[in-house]
């Protein structure tokens, strides 16, 4: 599974419902589910972004089509980062010329 850490957006629209963020999160998660998306962490912030999506997905294509699930409802846009742990940049730097 490939980890993907999300930076999350409120559109005018989430800002509006902003009280059932929480709600939606736990929906987006269960229909993620369904995808083979384990969605591992769910954070709100304060500063530039308003929120943190973790997840694992089996591969980019998975993962972009829940994040155009997510981005469909029209409650936040996302900016979507694959990420490595350090066990797997080890084995992309025995690649490296």
């Amino acid at each position: 599974m490939a980890t993907y850490v999300t930076l999350i957006k409120l559109t005018e629209r989430g800002i509006k419902d902003f009280k059932d963020t929480c709600k939606r999160a736990a929906d987006f998660k269960a229909r993620a589910k369904k995808l083979a998306i384990e969605v591992k962490d769910t954070y709100w912030c304060m500063g530039a972004y308003d929120g943190v999506l973790i997840f694992d997905a089996p591969d980019d294509e998975t993962a972009a089509a829940g994040l155009l699930s997510l981005g469909s409802l029209n409650n936040v846009t996302t900016q979507c980062l694959r990420s490595f742990t350090a066990a797997e940049m080890s084995k992309i730097l025995v690649k490296t010329i």
